[in-house]
């Protein structure tokens, strides 16, 4: 949950900053889980409430709109590769972003393991920004990037 604090924290720090202050976003994009692998995934959004489980099938994509939750100030899109794995301690990826304005701050982190080790994982946008982990497991440090809210985020998983 580190990522979450960090992203989180850097999300309120451009609140706080006047140049960075939020205008009103008209217009969002899309976090977007595309699943490459040739097993199925399940995931959860999670904000101040928890989504129910969607698996997600081999070479399928789920798609949410980019949301805000004013309780946790963000939201994270947990993923693992057993049903019901949010709940049983099973190796999490996890997408977390938060809306901002015109931008959206998103980081990708791992908990409880590493779920896709082995696999390539990647997250970005269309502004050539991204997060590569070659065999599915975060370097160390946490990396958090921002873009236009316009735009959509893609995570690949077994890219």
């Amino acid at each position: 949950m580190h990522f979450l604090y960090t992203l989180l924290s850097t999300a309120s720090l451009a609140l706080a900053t006047p140049a960075l202050a939020p205008r009103h976003n008209t217009t969002v994009g899309n976090a977007v889980v595309d699943n490459g692998c040739r097993f199925p995934v399940y995931l959860w959004s999670v904000a101040s409430t928890v989504s129910n489980e969607e698996a997600l099938g081999p070479f399928t994509a789920y798609t949410e709109a980019f949301r805000s939750d004013a309780s946790t100030g963000g939201v994270a899109i947990k993923i693992t590769t057993t049903p019901d794995g949010l709940y049983t301690g099973a190796p999490q990826t996890i997408f977390a972003y938060s809306l901002v304005g015109d931008l959206v701050y998103y980081d990708l982190s791992d908990v409880f393991g590493d779920a896709f080790k082995g696999n390539r994982v990647s997250i970005g946008g269309p502004e050539g920004k991204g997060i590569t982990w070659e065999d599915g497991v975060p370097p160390a440090g946490s990396q958090v990037l921002t873009q236009s809210a316009a735009l959509d985020v893609v995570l690949r998983l077994c890219c």
